[in-house]
């Protein structure tokens, strides 16, 4: 049958209404099942820390009250790498590193060398001792340190003579933390031990997985509570490392007192994986306070589950070795030398 053209000119129409219709739900179904699978615009997908596991999430404008414990069994270190001369050495490869666990060679499951922010605690000597150029000359280098340093660090600021005094928490502002050793007296006795306990604790709350600290003093401890056996156990249990800065004036240096003070400050920084300086000039001092920042800012970070870990609380030695790519002489590691036996975050 033949249909007058302005009929099939209707048909035509209506079937095309037809069919977009059918196609713009059959579109915003699909839309809505992708919808449920996938975040809306504006989320981020869960990040996961180098366990696996989820990483806390943060709001923005708020800090974190702690540290979260993950209970894990990964291993974390902070290497430094240098060469012959001192020198600080990047761009390593993972492939460039071998971490022994008792002699056992272990599997690198987390590799980074980036220049990452440090929550830094600066641990400040201000007791009788520290009298005259002392602290003048260290307020000095310290201002070094902190224009060396990553612009996202967070700072500490405990101050010690008879006791350890918090004088600045969690703080970027490193122009507010001389400006809070601008005045002080230096007077009374000191409690070196005690400052680094508080130390260790604060920078273990803060918000960058990297902890370091620096602590500026003589070495000579007349006043703690906790003995120099409890600190040095503290700093082989925990991952922060520790860098000495001896401020020793000319009959400091080979009096008994003296050479008491270097061993105290070399043996915790030794433990902890990290190094003490004794600066003979005021511009020696400033070389060192900025050796350390461009330490900290050339680090690798590696971790690892020990294939043989029992959780027997006791000691385990940990070496690091690295080859150097061909052409390099040869390379120069140190990092912490072992660790307890006890599960949890380290």
């Amino acid at each position: 049958m033949h249909l007058p053209a302005r009929w099939a000119l209707r048909i035509a129409l209506a079937v095309s209404f037809l069919f977009v219709f059918a196609t713009q739900i059959s579109f915003n179904t699909g839309a809505q099942e992708q919808g449920a699978q996938k975040p809306a615009t504006g989320t981020t997908p869960a990040k996961t820390d180098p366990t696996g596991n989820p990483a806390p999430q943060q709001k923005l404008g708020h800090e974190l009250d702690g540290p979260v414990i993950v209970n894990t069994d990964l291993i974390t270190l902070t290497v430094t790498v240098t060469d012959t001369y001192g020198r600080y050495v990047s761009g390593l490869s993972q492939k460039a590193f071998t971490i022994l666990d008792e002699k056992q060679p272990q599997e690198i499951t987390f590799f980074s060398d980036d220049d990452s922010p440090v929550s830094i605690g600066v641990l400040f000597d201000v007791s009788g001792s520290m009298s005259g150029d002392k602290i003048k000359n260290a307020r000095e280098a310290l201002a070094k340190f902190i224009q060396t340093s990553h612009n996202s660090d967070e700072y500490f600021l405990i101050a010690f003579n008879s006791r350890a005094q918090l004088l600045l928490d969690k703080t970027r502002d490193g122009n507010a933390v001389l400006d809070k050793l601008t005045f002080v007296q230096t007077k009374n006795n000191t409690a070196l031990y005690d400052a680094c306990y508080l130390g260790v604790e604060k920078v273990q709350r803060g918000l960058h997985p990297k902890r370091a600290l620096l602590l500026i003093s003589d070495g000579q401890d007349n006043n703690s509570r906790y003995t120099f056996n409890e600190l040095r156990r503290l700093l082989k249990e925990s991952d922060v490392v520790l860098y000495g800065v001896g401020i020793l004036s000319g009959g400091d240096a080979g009096s008994a007192l003296g050479m008491e003070g270097q061993g105290i400050l070399d043996e915790l920084a030794s433990v902890s994986g990290g190094k003490a300086f004794f600066p003979r000039s005021a511009v020696e001092m400033d070389d060192i306070f900025e050796q350390i920042a461009l330490e900290l800012r050339h680090q690798y970070s590696i971790g690892y589950k020990p294939s043989n870990f029992s959780n027997d609380g006791k000691w385990r030695k940990i070496k690091v070795k690295v080859t150097p790519p061909r052409g390099l002489p040869r390379l120069f590691v140190r990092s912490k030398e072992g660790y307890y036996a006890i599960p949890g975050a380290r």
